[in-house]
């Protein structure tokens, strides 16, 4: 099953991401990937290593494509490059027995890098294997909005959730993101409430979804045991007591369900 998570900043959305795939590596293997620009991925799992992002392995993308990140716009490079192999053997191993792998994508500058094609050719080749030829569970920890995405690999995703809290903003985010995911064949969008401090605030933004035509699947209560693990650099699977992570074992079994 490949699930791509997204929402506005600060939503939730790579603590529902990293938990997540905490809970469904119990049973399955899963490779968690982080596309989102600010890349905390790592920290929600409780990885403390500095990592490089793959869009900054200038000698790797210049291998694989032909082409140094940064060279003058204009020359040719490799549009299909190989990256089977990749997968594997960039991804770090989050338990011994390795049915849990992160892979950080990064993002590519938008200014002052010289032509930017070869790393995003190698982003998005990589991808699109990653969501069309891996058999295990793959979680895409997303930036707000589809860019990592093109039409073919959306269309391979099996459900795109957007994540929401109680605010107009965060509403606003949820209906582009809508329209963009529809627009690339994304074929199953649906929402997680998060940071619901009350009923009244749940509600809202339950009916908010509805209008929008959104399904809701599930809602995550505000939970200050969340705050606590970041502050701690520990996943949130560590305190299973918590009502966060509770309400995230719920999710997990629902999203089974739409495969």
């Amino acid at each position: 099953m490949k699930i791509a998570i997204t929402g506005k900043g600060g939503v939730g959305k790579t603590t529902l991401s990293g938990t997540l795939a905490c809970i469904l590596s119990q049973r399955y293997k899963v490779f968690a990937i982080d596309a989102d620009p600010d890349m905390n991925l790592a920290s929600s799992l409780g990885i403390k290593e500095l990592i490089t992002p793959i869009s900054k392995m200038k000698d790797l993308i210049k291998e694989r494509t032909g082409i140094e990140p940064g060279s003058s716009y204009g020359e040719v490079f490799r549009m299909n490059p190989k990256i089977s192999d990749l997968p594997e053997s960039l991804s770090i191993n989050y338990d011994e027995e390795g049915n849990l792998k992160l892979l950080v994508m990064g993002t590519i500058d938008k200014g002052g890098d010289g032509c930017i094609c070869p790393a995003s050719v190698l982003l998005k080749a990589l991808m699109r294997n990653l969501i069309l030829k891996k058999d295990e569970i793959v979680i895409l920890d997303m930036e707000a909005g589809v860019e990592h995405l093109g039409r073919k690999t959306a269309e391979a995703v099996d459900l795109m959730i957007i994540v929401v809290e109680p605010g107009l903003k965060s509403l606003e985010t949820a209906k582009r993101i809508k329209r963009l995911a529809s627009d690339i064949g994304i074929p199953k969008i649906a929402c997680v409430i998060n940071k619901s401090s009350n009923e009244t605030e749940e509600d809202f933004v339950m009916k908010k979804l509805k209008d929008m035509g959104l399904e809701v699947i599930g809602s995550i209560p505000r939970d200050e045991n969340v705050i606590l693990a970041d502050m701690e650099g520990k996943p949130l699977i560590d305190y299973p007591d918590s009502a966060a992570f509770k309400s995230i074992e719920k999710i997990a079994q629902k999203f089974l369900s739409y495969k």
